[in-house]
């Protein structure tokens, strides 16, 4: 992916990384579309930032995908790229399932049905631009999990996995499948996750992620330092130790 001159549609990105990434990508010379479901919200994100185009879409509902989709595409016929950045996380209790069940299926249709039905609606669009990129997020803990977050951590792994095998079904296409994978990051995620010393700062990890993408177009995954931590615990030999330490230290982790 060229850090600049693409058009980008980002839903899920009226708050923390979307957002933050989102003006860091118009900054570069980018054409950025950000979605969400909050009307209001869109209206006063498009009125403090002028440039920045919005549309409404819920992620979690697929009238709202299809109608979001041909509005974008009709504003914006020379789309290249998507970022399916939206996302939800809850701490769960697995020991009883009126605890958890109705959280978890939230965060699967959110987080797994959400990319795969962004990515339908847009993968015949892409396939016919000269060069495309999707952009999926999964996190560290789809490497490593936090005990807190049962459901968080298995919708990023299904990400991780889906991201893979869809670059090998697309790599006789134009179409380029880029995996950012955050680490903690000061956002409202969870609940005082803003102020965790154990996150990594929203604009440092911005910072990262935009030189990265500049120094590193043909990447397949996009990871700042401080997430090859939990990355490649299985691969060093040390991954019981990593989870034990991530689960002693922070239940913020994402």
């Amino acid at each position: 992916m060229h850090i600049s001159g693409n058009t980008i549609f980002i839903p899920g990105s009226t708050s923390g990384i979307g957002l933050a990434l989102a003006r860091r990508l118009q900054a570069e010379g980018n054409t950025v579309i950000i979605g969400g479901r909050r009307t209001d919200l869109l209206e006063q994100i498009g009125r403090e930032n002028p440039g920045l185009h919005t549309v409404a879409i819920d992620v979690a509902e697929q009238a709202s995908i299809d109608a979001a989709a041909a509005q974008v595409l009709s504003a914006h016929p020379d789309l290249n790229v998507i970022v399916a950045m939206a996302g939800i996380m809850r701490i769960e209790d697995w020991h009883r399932p009126e605890s958890f069940l109705a959280s978890a299926e939230s965060i699967i249709t959110t987080n797994v049905l959400g990319p795969i039905r962004l990515i339908a609606a847009f993968i015949e669009h892409l396939r016919s631009r000269p060069e495309a990129t999707i952009v999926t997020v999964s996190s560290g803990l789809a490497f490593v999990p936090l005990r807190v977050t049962p459901s968080y951590n298995a919708s990023k792994a299904a990400i991780h996995m889906l991201s893979e095998s869809i670059r090998l079904q697309l790599a006789d296409t134009g179409v380029q499948v880029v995996e950012l994978v955050p680490p903690a990051v000061r956002t409202e995620l969870l609940p005082g996750q803003q102020d965790s010393e154990f996150a990594m700062p929203l604009n440092e990890f911005v910072d990262e992620v935009v030189t990265l993408l500049r120094d590193q177009p043909d990447a397949t995954e996009i990871r700042v330092e401080r997430v090859e931590f939990l990355r490649h615990a299985e691969a060093r030999g040390d991954y019981d130790q990593v989870v034990a330490s991530l689960n002693a230290a922070d239940p913020h982790g994402n």
